[in-house]
Protein backbone atom coordinates (compact mmCIF):
# COMPACT_ATOMS: atom_id res chain seq x y z
CA UNK A 1 0.00 0.00 0.00
CA UNK A 2 2.87 2.37 0.75
CA UNK A 3 4.40 1.81 -2.67
CA UNK A 4 1.03 2.46 -4.35
CA UNK A 5 0.72 5.77 -2.51
CA UNK A 6 4.31 6.65 -3.45
CA UNK A 7 3.53 5.96 -7.11
CA UNK A 8 0.61 8.37 -6.93
CA UNK A 9 2.93 11.04 -5.54
CA UNK A 10 5.38 10.50 -8.39
CA UNK A 11 2.55 11.02 -10.88
CA UNK A 12 2.23 14.56 -9.53
CA UNK A 13 5.92 15.24 -8.91
CA UNK A 14 7.12 18.32 -10.83
CA UNK A 15 3.68 18.65 -12.42
CA UNK A 16 2.67 21.91 -10.65
CA UNK A 17 0.19 20.40 -8.19
CA UNK A 18 -2.69 22.48 -6.90
CA UNK A 19 -1.70 24.02 -3.56
CA UNK A 20 -3.92 25.21 -0.72
CA UNK A 21 -2.90 26.52 2.68
CA UNK A 22 -3.66 25.20 6.16
CA UNK A 23 -1.60 28.07 7.58
CA UNK A 24 0.75 30.82 6.31
CA UNK A 25 3.55 28.30 5.69
CA UNK A 26 1.66 24.99 5.89
CA UNK A 27 0.73 23.61 2.48
CA UNK A 28 -1.47 20.78 1.28
CA UNK A 29 -1.93 19.46 -2.27
CA UNK A 30 -4.42 17.14 -3.92
CA UNK A 31 -1.69 14.50 -3.86
CA UNK A 32 -1.54 14.54 -0.06
CA UNK A 33 -5.22 13.73 -0.10
CA UNK A 34 -5.05 11.06 -2.83
CA UNK A 35 -2.14 9.33 -1.09
CA UNK A 36 -3.95 9.39 2.24
CA UNK A 37 -7.14 7.97 0.76
CA UNK A 38 -5.17 5.00 -0.60
CA UNK A 39 -3.40 4.40 2.69
CA UNK A 40 -6.44 4.79 4.93
CA UNK A 41 -8.56 2.48 2.78
CA UNK A 42 -5.84 -0.18 2.67
CA UNK A 43 -5.19 -0.01 6.42
CA UNK A 44 -8.86 -0.20 7.31
CA UNK A 45 -9.18 -3.29 5.11
CA UNK A 46 -5.95 -5.05 6.04
CA UNK A 47 -5.71 -3.98 9.69
CA UNK A 48 -9.29 -3.70 10.96
CA UNK A 49 -9.58 -2.47 14.51
CA UNK A 50 -6.13 -0.88 14.63
CA UNK A 51 -6.22 2.70 15.92
CA UNK A 52 -5.42 4.96 12.99
CA UNK A 53 -4.42 8.63 12.85
CA UNK A 54 -3.85 10.36 9.50
CA UNK A 55 -2.51 13.87 8.93
CA UNK A 56 -5.33 15.14 6.75
CA UNK A 57 -8.38 13.14 7.88
CA UNK A 58 -7.49 12.70 11.53
CA UNK A 59 -8.39 9.79 13.78
CA UNK A 60 -8.02 8.78 17.41
CA UNK A 61 -4.91 7.32 19.00
CA UNK A 62 -5.18 4.53 21.54
CA UNK A 63 -3.73 4.77 25.04
CA UNK A 64 -3.52 1.02 25.61
CA UNK A 65 -3.09 -0.49 22.13
CA UNK A 66 -0.86 0.25 19.13
CA UNK A 67 -1.68 3.23 16.92
CA UNK A 68 -0.73 3.62 13.27
CA UNK A 69 0.26 7.17 12.31
CA UNK A 70 0.14 8.01 8.61
CA UNK A 71 1.74 10.95 6.86
CA UNK A 72 0.74 10.61 3.20
CA UNK A 73 3.24 13.24 2.06
CA UNK A 74 5.90 14.37 4.48
CA UNK A 75 7.65 17.33 2.89
CA UNK A 76 4.69 18.86 1.06
CA UNK A 77 6.46 22.19 0.54
CA UNK A 78 9.34 20.37 -1.13
CA UNK A 79 6.93 18.37 -3.29
CA UNK A 80 5.02 21.48 -4.34
CA UNK A 81 8.26 23.12 -5.50
CA UNK A 82 9.64 20.05 -7.28
CA UNK A 83 12.25 19.28 -4.62
CA UNK A 84 12.99 15.54 -4.36
CA UNK A 85 13.03 15.17 -0.57
CA UNK A 86 9.53 14.02 0.39
CA UNK A 87 8.13 10.73 1.63
CA UNK A 88 5.23 8.51 2.55
CA UNK A 89 5.52 7.68 6.25
CA UNK A 90 3.74 4.96 8.25
CA UNK A 91 4.63 4.37 11.89
CA UNK A 92 3.18 2.09 14.56
CA UNK A 93 3.49 3.30 18.15
CA UNK A 94 2.62 1.32 21.27
CA UNK A 95 2.57 2.32 24.94
CA UNK A 96 6.29 1.48 24.94
CA UNK A 97 7.08 3.84 22.06
CA UNK A 98 7.75 3.52 18.32
CA UNK A 99 7.63 -0.09 17.14
CA UNK A 100 7.55 -0.24 13.33
CA UNK A 101 8.32 2.32 10.68
CA UNK A 102 8.13 2.43 6.89
CA UNK A 103 9.36 5.52 5.04
CA UNK A 104 9.30 5.64 1.25
CA UNK A 105 11.06 8.54 -0.51
CA UNK A 106 10.15 7.79 -4.13
CA UNK A 107 12.01 10.61 -5.88
CA UNK A 108 15.19 9.54 -4.06
CA UNK A 109 14.57 5.86 -4.77
CA UNK A 110 14.86 5.02 -1.08
CA UNK A 111 12.75 2.90 1.25
CA UNK A 112 13.55 2.43 4.94
CA UNK A 113 11.87 -0.20 7.11
CA UNK A 114 12.54 -0.39 10.84
CA UNK A 115 11.26 -2.99 13.31
CA UNK A 116 12.19 -2.29 16.91
CA UNK A 117 14.11 -5.16 18.43
CA UNK A 118 15.07 -6.46 15.01
CA UNK A 119 16.67 -4.20 12.38
CA UNK A 120 16.39 -1.28 10.01
CA UNK A 121 16.89 -1.74 6.28
CA UNK A 122 17.46 0.74 3.48
CA UNK A 123 16.35 -0.69 0.13
CA UNK A 124 16.51 -4.13 1.74
CA UNK A 125 20.05 -3.81 3.10
CA UNK A 126 20.57 -3.68 6.86
CA UNK A 127 21.83 -0.35 8.19
CA UNK A 128 23.07 0.95 11.53
CA UNK A 129 23.58 4.36 13.09
CA UNK A 130 26.99 5.98 12.66
CA UNK A 131 30.04 5.52 14.87
CA UNK A 132 31.01 9.21 15.01
CA UNK A 133 32.06 10.13 18.55
CA UNK A 134 32.99 13.81 18.20
CA UNK A 135 30.44 16.59 17.78
CA UNK A 136 32.87 18.71 15.80
CA UNK A 137 33.03 15.92 13.21
CA UNK A 138 29.31 15.26 13.15
CA UNK A 139 26.81 15.96 10.40
CA UNK A 140 23.41 16.86 11.83
CA UNK A 141 19.91 17.52 10.61
CA UNK A 142 17.23 19.86 11.92
CA UNK A 143 14.09 21.73 10.91
CA UNK A 144 12.04 24.80 11.72
CA UNK A 145 8.38 25.11 12.81
CA UNK A 146 5.57 26.59 10.77
CA UNK A 147 5.18 29.40 13.33
CA UNK A 148 8.81 30.52 12.99
CA UNK A 149 7.76 34.02 11.85
CA UNK A 150 5.69 34.68 14.97
CA UNK A 151 7.34 32.59 17.72
CA UNK A 152 10.71 33.14 19.36
CA UNK A 153 10.87 29.36 19.91
CA UNK A 154 11.71 28.81 16.25
CA UNK A 155 15.07 26.92 16.49
CA UNK A 156 16.93 29.67 14.62
CA UNK A 157 19.15 30.54 17.58
CA UNK A 158 20.00 26.90 18.24
CA UNK A 159 20.69 26.25 14.58
CA UNK A 160 23.03 29.24 14.28
CA UNK A 161 24.95 28.29 17.42
CA UNK A 162 25.42 24.65 16.50
CA UNK A 163 26.23 25.37 12.85
CA UNK A 164 28.79 28.05 13.76
CA UNK A 165 30.42 26.51 16.83
CA UNK A 166 29.55 22.86 17.42
CA UNK A 167 29.08 20.56 14.41
CA UNK A 168 30.87 19.91 11.15
CA UNK A 169 27.63 20.81 9.43
CA UNK A 170 23.86 21.08 9.86
CA UNK A 171 21.39 20.27 7.09
CA UNK A 172 17.73 21.24 6.74
CA UNK A 173 15.88 18.96 4.32
CA UNK A 174 12.24 19.76 5.06
CA UNK A 175 11.12 16.19 5.83
CA UNK A 176 11.36 14.96 9.41
CA UNK A 177 10.72 11.38 8.29
CA UNK A 178 13.72 11.49 5.93
CA UNK A 179 15.89 13.26 8.51
CA UNK A 180 15.28 10.50 11.03
CA UNK A 181 15.93 7.79 8.48
CA UNK A 182 19.24 9.45 7.61
CA UNK A 183 20.15 9.10 11.29
CA UNK A 184 19.14 5.45 11.18
CA UNK A 185 21.38 4.65 8.21
CA UNK A 186 24.40 6.61 9.44
CA UNK A 187 24.18 9.50 6.97
CA UNK A 188 23.50 11.88 9.85
CA UNK A 189 25.01 11.51 13.30
CA UNK A 190 22.08 13.31 14.91
CA UNK A 191 18.91 15.31 14.37
CA UNK A 192 16.75 17.55 16.51
CA UNK A 193 13.46 19.36 16.05
CA UNK A 194 10.40 20.48 18.02
CA UNK A 195 6.74 21.36 17.34
CA UNK A 196 6.27 18.32 15.13
CA UNK A 197 3.23 16.08 14.84
CA UNK A 198 3.18 12.35 15.67
CA UNK A 199 2.72 11.37 12.02
CA UNK A 200 5.88 13.34 11.14
CA UNK A 201 8.14 11.28 13.40
CA UNK A 202 6.54 7.95 14.36
CA UNK A 203 8.00 5.93 11.47
CA UNK A 204 11.43 7.56 11.43
CA UNK A 205 11.77 7.21 15.19
CA UNK A 206 11.11 3.46 14.92
CA UNK A 207 13.83 3.23 12.26
CA UNK A 208 16.32 5.03 14.53
CA UNK A 209 15.62 2.72 17.48
CA UNK A 210 15.80 -0.41 15.33
CA UNK A 211 19.17 0.75 13.96
CA UNK A 212 20.67 1.16 17.45
CA UNK A 213 20.10 4.89 17.92
CA UNK A 214 19.01 6.94 20.92
CA UNK A 215 15.87 9.08 21.27
CA UNK A 216 14.95 11.62 23.95
CA UNK A 217 13.32 15.00 24.26
CA UNK A 218 15.62 17.70 22.90
CA UNK A 219 16.82 19.55 26.02
CA UNK A 220 15.39 17.86 29.09
CA UNK A 221 16.58 14.35 28.33
CA UNK A 222 13.11 13.07 29.18
CA UNK A 223 12.05 9.82 27.52
CA UNK A 224 10.91 10.33 23.96
CA UNK A 225 7.15 10.62 23.51
CA UNK A 226 5.86 10.64 19.93
CA UNK A 227 2.88 12.80 20.85
CA UNK A 228 4.94 15.73 22.17
CA UNK A 229 6.60 16.39 18.81
CA UNK A 230 9.91 17.12 20.54
CA UNK A 231 12.78 14.88 19.42
CA UNK A 232 16.53 14.47 19.69
CA UNK A 233 17.75 11.45 17.72
CA UNK A 234 21.41 10.45 17.57
CA UNK A 235 23.82 7.56 17.22
CA UNK A 236 24.00 7.57 21.04
CA UNK A 237 27.68 8.51 21.10
CA UNK A 238 27.11 12.25 20.63
CA UNK A 239 23.76 12.38 22.41
CA UNK A 240 24.75 14.02 25.69
CA UNK A 241 27.07 16.48 23.98
CA UNK A 242 24.45 17.61 21.51
CA UNK A 243 21.82 17.86 24.20
CA UNK A 244 24.14 20.04 26.27
CA UNK A 245 24.81 22.26 23.25
CA UNK A 246 21.06 22.71 22.72
CA UNK A 247 20.59 23.65 26.37
CA UNK A 248 23.32 26.28 26.18
CA UNK A 249 22.37 27.80 22.83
Amino acid sequence: MGQHAAQVLMEGYRKSPTVSYKGPLDLVTEYDQMSEAILRSACETMLPGLALVCEESGGQHSLDAPTLYIDPLDGTTNFAHGHPVFAVSLGVVSADGPEVGVVIAPALGLTWVGVRGDRTTRNGERVRVSTTERLDRSLLGTGFPYDRRSSEENNLREFAHIEAHIAQGVRRLGSAACDLCFVSDGTYDGYWESKLQPWDIAAGAACVLAAGGTLTATRSGAPFDTRTGDILATNGLIHQGLQQALRLS
